[in-house]
Protein backbone atom coordinates (compact mmCIF):
# COMPACT_ATOMS: atom_id res chain seq x y z
CA UNK A 1 0.00 0.00 0.00
CA UNK A 2 1.27 3.17 -0.69
CA UNK A 3 0.73 6.34 1.42
CA UNK A 4 0.96 9.31 -0.63
CA UNK A 5 2.49 13.01 1.35
CA UNK A 6 2.84 16.57 0.07
CA UNK A 7 6.12 15.84 -1.35
CA UNK A 8 4.67 13.63 -3.69
CA UNK A 9 2.20 15.38 -4.68
CA UNK A 10 1.70 18.13 -7.42
CA UNK A 11 -1.05 20.88 -6.40
CA UNK A 12 -0.78 22.10 -9.99
CA UNK A 13 -4.29 20.64 -11.00
CA UNK A 14 -6.46 23.55 -8.75
CA UNK A 15 -4.35 26.24 -9.24
CA UNK A 16 -6.51 28.57 -10.93
CA UNK A 17 -9.71 26.64 -10.51
CA UNK A 18 -12.31 27.49 -8.16
CA UNK A 19 -13.45 25.08 -5.94
CA UNK A 20 -17.05 24.95 -4.51
CA UNK A 21 -18.49 23.46 -1.42
CA UNK A 22 -22.25 22.64 -0.95
CA UNK A 23 -23.10 21.76 3.13
CA UNK A 24 -20.92 24.02 5.62
CA UNK A 25 -21.21 21.28 8.15
CA UNK A 26 -18.72 19.02 10.40
CA UNK A 27 -16.89 18.34 6.98
CA UNK A 28 -17.81 20.92 4.93
CA UNK A 29 -16.75 24.17 6.99
CA UNK A 30 -13.42 22.14 8.10
CA UNK A 31 -12.81 21.77 4.32
CA UNK A 32 -13.75 25.12 3.29
CA UNK A 33 -11.42 26.90 5.50
CA UNK A 34 -8.30 24.18 5.00
CA UNK A 35 -8.92 24.98 1.34
CA UNK A 36 -8.93 29.02 1.54
CA UNK A 37 -5.71 28.91 3.66
CA UNK A 38 -3.92 26.96 1.10
CA UNK A 39 -4.47 29.79 -1.43
CA UNK A 40 -7.58 27.80 -3.09
CA UNK A 41 -10.34 29.88 -4.42
CA UNK A 42 -13.56 28.85 -2.85
CA UNK A 43 -16.83 29.15 -2.48
CA UNK A 44 -19.24 28.10 -0.28
CA UNK A 45 -23.17 27.58 -1.84
CA UNK A 46 -25.76 28.37 0.19
CA UNK A 47 -30.04 28.58 0.00
CA UNK A 48 -30.93 32.01 0.11
CA UNK A 49 -32.99 31.05 3.47
CA UNK A 50 -29.50 29.72 5.07
CA UNK A 51 -28.91 30.53 8.63
CA UNK A 52 -24.89 30.04 7.95
CA UNK A 53 -24.41 32.68 5.55
CA UNK A 54 -23.08 35.14 8.59
CA UNK A 55 -20.75 33.22 10.05
CA UNK A 56 -19.37 31.78 6.28
CA UNK A 57 -18.50 35.56 5.06
CA UNK A 58 -17.39 36.41 8.99
CA UNK A 59 -14.51 33.53 8.01
CA UNK A 60 -13.63 35.37 4.98
CA UNK A 61 -15.50 33.24 2.97
CA UNK A 62 -17.20 33.64 -0.74
CA UNK A 63 -20.84 32.58 -0.50
CA UNK A 64 -22.93 31.95 -3.18
CA UNK A 65 -26.41 30.63 -3.86
CA UNK A 66 -25.93 26.77 -4.43
CA UNK A 67 -26.71 26.94 -8.52
CA UNK A 68 -24.26 30.44 -8.74
CA UNK A 69 -21.32 28.80 -7.06
CA UNK A 70 -21.92 25.54 -9.05
CA UNK A 71 -22.10 27.12 -12.38
CA UNK A 72 -18.67 29.21 -11.25
CA UNK A 73 -16.49 25.75 -10.40
CA UNK A 74 -14.27 23.54 -11.80
CA UNK A 75 -14.94 21.05 -8.47
CA UNK A 76 -17.68 20.85 -6.72
CA UNK A 77 -17.48 19.26 -3.57
CA UNK A 78 -20.64 17.96 -2.17
CA UNK A 79 -20.27 18.00 2.01
CA UNK A 80 -24.54 17.71 2.87
CA UNK A 81 -25.68 14.54 4.56
CA UNK A 82 -25.64 11.85 2.21
CA UNK A 83 -29.22 11.38 2.31
CA UNK A 84 -29.79 14.42 1.11
CA UNK A 85 -27.21 14.76 -2.16
CA UNK A 86 -29.33 12.75 -4.32
CA UNK A 87 -32.19 16.06 -3.90
CA UNK A 88 -29.25 18.29 -4.52
CA UNK A 89 -27.46 16.27 -6.81
CA UNK A 90 -30.78 16.80 -9.33
CA UNK A 91 -30.56 20.35 -8.40
CA UNK A 92 -27.23 21.25 -9.15
CA UNK A 93 -26.60 18.97 -12.22
CA UNK A 94 -27.82 21.31 -14.86
CA UNK A 95 -25.65 24.27 -13.13
CA UNK A 96 -22.77 21.95 -13.41
CA UNK A 97 -19.88 22.43 -15.76
CA UNK A 98 -19.39 20.27 -19.07
CA UNK A 99 -16.04 18.42 -17.37
CA UNK A 100 -16.18 19.44 -14.48
CA UNK A 101 -15.40 17.03 -11.27
CA UNK A 102 -17.04 16.58 -8.52
CA UNK A 103 -16.34 15.59 -5.43
CA UNK A 104 -17.10 13.68 -2.41
CA UNK A 105 -15.65 12.83 1.20
CA UNK A 106 -17.89 9.67 1.49
CA UNK A 107 -18.93 6.61 -0.77
CA UNK A 108 -22.15 5.99 -0.16
CA UNK A 109 -24.50 8.26 -2.60
CA UNK A 110 -22.37 6.82 -5.45
CA UNK A 111 -21.54 3.22 -4.69
CA UNK A 112 -25.43 2.43 -3.36
CA UNK A 113 -26.16 4.71 -6.85
CA UNK A 114 -28.76 7.59 -4.95
CA UNK A 115 -26.74 9.72 -7.21
CA UNK A 116 -25.88 8.87 -11.29
CA UNK A 117 -23.48 11.09 -12.16
CA UNK A 118 -23.07 13.15 -15.71
CA UNK A 119 -20.15 10.34 -17.91
CA UNK A 120 -18.62 14.42 -18.96
CA UNK A 121 -18.03 14.33 -15.16
CA UNK A 122 -14.58 13.23 -13.11
CA UNK A 123 -15.96 11.62 -10.35
CA UNK A 124 -13.69 11.62 -6.85
CA UNK A 125 -13.08 10.67 -3.28
CA UNK A 126 -11.22 12.25 -0.71
CA UNK A 127 -12.54 11.35 2.64
CA UNK A 128 -10.75 12.39 5.99
CA UNK A 129 -10.95 9.96 8.22
CA UNK A 130 -12.15 11.51 11.30
CA UNK A 131 -14.26 14.41 12.16
CA UNK A 132 -14.19 17.94 10.98
CA UNK A 133 -13.12 19.65 13.87
CA UNK A 134 -10.27 17.79 13.84
CA UNK A 135 -9.30 17.81 10.50
CA UNK A 136 -9.58 22.00 11.10
CA UNK A 137 -7.39 21.65 13.95
CA UNK A 138 -4.69 19.20 13.08
CA UNK A 139 -4.52 21.66 9.76
CA UNK A 140 -3.88 24.51 12.14
CA UNK A 141 -1.31 23.38 13.75
CA UNK A 142 0.95 22.32 10.76
CA UNK A 143 -0.49 18.82 10.95
CA UNK A 144 -2.57 16.32 9.20
CA UNK A 145 -5.52 13.84 9.10
CA UNK A 146 -4.75 10.75 6.96
CA UNK A 147 -7.58 10.16 3.72
CA UNK A 148 -8.36 7.74 2.03
CA UNK A 149 -9.20 8.60 -1.91
CA UNK A 150 -10.27 7.02 -5.18
CA UNK A 151 -11.72 8.09 -8.40
CA UNK A 152 -15.39 6.48 -9.84
CA UNK A 153 -15.59 8.23 -13.02
CA UNK A 154 -12.10 9.69 -15.02
CA UNK A 155 -13.78 11.57 -17.78
CA UNK A 156 -10.61 14.57 -18.15
CA UNK A 157 -8.16 11.69 -18.10
CA UNK A 158 -7.18 14.00 -14.62
CA UNK A 159 -9.08 12.71 -12.07
CA UNK A 160 -6.63 11.32 -9.85
CA UNK A 161 -4.17 14.31 -10.20
CA UNK A 162 -7.07 16.37 -9.03
CA UNK A 163 -7.94 13.86 -6.48
CA UNK A 164 -4.68 14.17 -5.07
CA UNK A 165 -4.01 17.58 -5.00
CA UNK A 166 -7.34 18.17 -3.59
CA UNK A 167 -6.35 15.95 -0.26
CA UNK A 168 -3.15 18.08 -0.71
CA UNK A 169 -4.50 21.34 -0.08
CA UNK A 170 -6.86 19.92 2.85
CA UNK A 171 -3.94 19.53 4.81
CA UNK A 172 -4.37 15.66 4.64
CA UNK A 173 -1.48 14.64 2.40
CA UNK A 174 0.30 15.85 5.80
CA UNK A 175 -0.42 12.52 7.29
CA UNK A 176 -0.87 10.53 4.28
CA UNK A 177 -3.40 9.68 1.11
CA UNK A 178 -4.13 6.28 0.86
CA UNK A 179 -5.36 4.82 -2.68
CA UNK A 180 -9.30 3.21 -2.02
CA UNK A 181 -12.40 2.79 -3.83
CA UNK A 182 -15.99 4.03 -3.34
CA UNK A 183 -16.87 1.05 -2.73
CA UNK A 184 -14.28 0.35 0.26
CA UNK A 185 -14.30 3.38 1.55
CA UNK A 186 -18.18 3.60 2.22
CA UNK A 187 -18.59 -0.04 3.28
CA UNK A 188 -15.55 -0.25 5.57
CA UNK A 189 -17.00 3.40 7.52
CA UNK A 190 -20.38 1.66 7.42
CA UNK A 191 -19.43 -1.43 8.86
CA UNK A 192 -17.61 0.77 11.68
CA UNK A 193 -20.41 3.11 12.65
CA UNK A 194 -22.95 0.05 12.93
CA UNK A 195 -20.44 -2.82 14.58
CA UNK A 196 -17.58 -1.04 16.07
CA UNK A 197 -16.79 2.68 17.05
CA UNK A 198 -20.21 4.11 17.35
CA UNK A 199 -22.08 0.99 17.52
CA UNK A 200 -21.26 -1.46 19.82
CA UNK A 201 -18.43 0.70 21.60
CA UNK A 202 -21.48 2.63 23.16
CA UNK A 203 -23.61 -0.15 23.72
CA UNK A 204 -20.82 -1.89 25.87
CA UNK A 205 -20.54 0.79 27.79
CA UNK A 206 -23.96 1.52 28.37
CA UNK A 207 -24.41 -2.28 29.48
CA UNK A 208 -21.58 -2.16 31.71
CA UNK A 209 -22.90 0.94 33.64
CA UNK A 210 -25.89 -0.98 34.18
CA UNK A 211 -24.57 -4.25 34.87
CA UNK A 212 -22.79 -2.57 38.07
CA UNK A 213 -25.74 -0.26 39.13
CA UNK A 214 -27.51 -3.24 39.30
CA UNK A 215 -25.76 -5.04 41.73
CA UNK A 216 -25.36 -1.87 44.32
CA UNK A 217 -22.64 0.36 42.52
CA UNK A 218 -23.32 3.99 43.10
CA UNK A 219 -24.03 5.31 39.11
CA UNK A 220 -21.00 7.84 39.53
CA UNK A 221 -18.37 4.88 40.64
CA UNK A 222 -20.35 2.59 37.57
CA UNK A 223 -19.77 5.89 35.14
CA UNK A 224 -16.20 6.01 35.93
CA UNK A 225 -15.45 2.49 35.69
CA UNK A 226 -17.02 2.40 32.49
CA UNK A 227 -17.05 5.21 30.99
CA UNK A 228 -14.73 7.69 32.41
CA UNK A 229 -11.80 5.45 31.28
CA UNK A 230 -12.32 4.86 27.77
CA UNK A 231 -10.19 8.17 26.95
CA UNK A 232 -7.01 6.48 28.69
CA UNK A 233 -7.68 3.41 26.51
CA UNK A 234 -7.90 5.16 23.06
CA UNK A 235 -5.26 7.71 23.87
CA UNK A 236 -2.99 4.30 24.84
CA UNK A 237 -4.03 2.69 21.29
CA UNK A 238 -3.37 5.78 19.49
CA UNK A 239 0.17 5.92 20.72
CA UNK A 240 0.97 2.96 21.32
CA UNK A 241 -1.49 0.21 19.16
CA UNK A 242 -3.86 -2.50 20.96
CA UNK A 243 -0.59 -4.85 21.90
CA UNK A 244 1.38 -1.53 23.38
CA UNK A 245 -1.69 -0.41 25.14
CA UNK A 246 -2.06 -4.07 26.96
CA UNK A 247 1.28 -3.81 27.96
CA UNK A 248 1.42 -0.51 29.37
CA UNK A 249 -1.55 -1.10 32.02
CA UNK A 250 -1.39 -3.00 34.93
CA UNK A 251 -0.88 -6.59 35.00
CA UNK A 252 -4.04 -7.20 36.81
CA UNK A 253 -6.25 -5.25 34.13
CA UNK A 254 -4.13 -7.30 31.44
CA UNK A 255 -5.19 -10.42 32.92
CA UNK A 256 -8.74 -9.09 33.98
CA UNK A 257 -8.47 -8.43 29.83
CA UNK A 258 -7.58 -11.72 28.50
CA UNK A 259 -9.81 -13.41 30.43
CA UNK A 260 -13.33 -11.33 30.20
CA UNK A 261 -12.52 -9.84 27.02
CA UNK A 262 -13.31 -13.24 24.75
CA UNK A 263 -16.17 -14.06 26.55
CA UNK A 264 -17.81 -10.88 26.03
CA UNK A 265 -16.66 -10.38 22.08
CA UNK A 266 -16.95 -14.23 21.21
CA UNK A 267 -17.74 -16.59 17.89
CA UNK A 268 -21.61 -15.34 17.91
CA UNK A 269 -20.63 -11.08 18.40
CA UNK A 270 -18.13 -11.77 15.17
CA UNK A 271 -21.07 -13.62 13.30
CA UNK A 272 -23.24 -10.73 14.02
CA UNK A 273 -20.78 -8.42 12.51
CA UNK A 274 -20.49 -10.54 9.89
CA UNK A 275 -24.34 -10.41 9.30
CA UNK A 276 -24.54 -6.38 9.38
CA UNK A 277 -21.24 -6.18 6.84
CA UNK A 278 -23.52 -7.92 4.91
CA UNK A 279 -26.14 -6.36 5.44
CA UNK A 280 -24.61 -3.16 4.25
CA UNK A 281 -22.58 -4.67 0.98
CA UNK A 282 -26.29 -5.43 0.16
CA UNK A 283 -27.49 -1.85 0.47
CA UNK A 284 -29.73 -2.57 3.25
CA UNK A 285 -28.21 0.82 5.40
CA UNK A 286 -28.34 2.56 2.12
CA UNK A 287 -32.35 1.97 1.87
CA UNK A 288 -32.73 2.68 5.63
CA UNK A 289 -31.35 5.49 5.81
CA UNK A 290 -33.73 6.77 2.72
CA UNK A 291 -36.68 5.63 4.80
CA UNK A 292 -35.08 7.15 7.86
CA UNK A 293 -34.88 10.62 6.19
CA UNK A 294 -38.28 10.46 4.79
CA UNK A 295 -40.11 9.53 7.95
CA UNK A 296 -38.39 13.32 9.28
CA UNK A 297 -36.31 10.81 11.30
CA UNK A 298 -38.72 9.60 13.93
CA UNK A 299 -36.12 6.40 15.10
CA UNK A 300 -33.23 9.18 15.50
CA UNK A 301 -34.98 11.47 17.55
CA UNK A 302 -36.42 8.46 19.99
CA UNK A 303 -33.08 7.00 20.18
CA UNK A 304 -31.68 10.74 21.03
CA UNK A 305 -34.08 11.21 23.40
CA UNK A 306 -33.85 7.81 24.87
CA UNK A 307 -30.24 8.34 25.32
CA UNK A 308 -30.32 11.76 27.03
CA UNK A 309 -32.84 9.97 29.61
CA UNK A 310 -31.09 7.37 30.83
CA UNK A 311 -29.44 7.29 34.29
CA UNK A 312 -25.59 7.09 32.57
CA UNK A 313 -26.15 10.80 31.77
CA UNK A 314 -27.69 11.92 35.08
CA UNK A 315 -24.30 10.55 36.66
CA UNK A 316 -21.77 12.26 34.03
CA UNK A 317 -23.49 15.35 34.59
CA UNK A 318 -23.12 15.04 38.29
CA UNK A 319 -19.39 14.68 37.96
CA UNK A 320 -19.00 17.51 35.96
CA UNK A 321 -16.89 19.97 37.56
Amino acid sequence: MDILRDADIDPAPLAGKRVAIIGFGNQGRAQALNLHDSGVDVVVGLRESSASAAEVAGHGLTVARVEDAVASADLVMLLAPDEKLATIYREIAPHLRPGAALGFSHGLAVHFKLIDPRPDLDVILVAPKGPGTALRSLYAQGKGMVALWAVAQDASGSARAIALAYGRAIGCARAGLIASSFAEECEADLFNESAVVWGAVPEILTAGFETLVEAGVTPEVAFLECVGELKLIAELIEARGIAGMREAISNTAELGATLGGPRIVDDGVRQRMREVLAEIRAGQFAAELQKEEASGYQRLKAARAKARAHPLEAARKRLDP
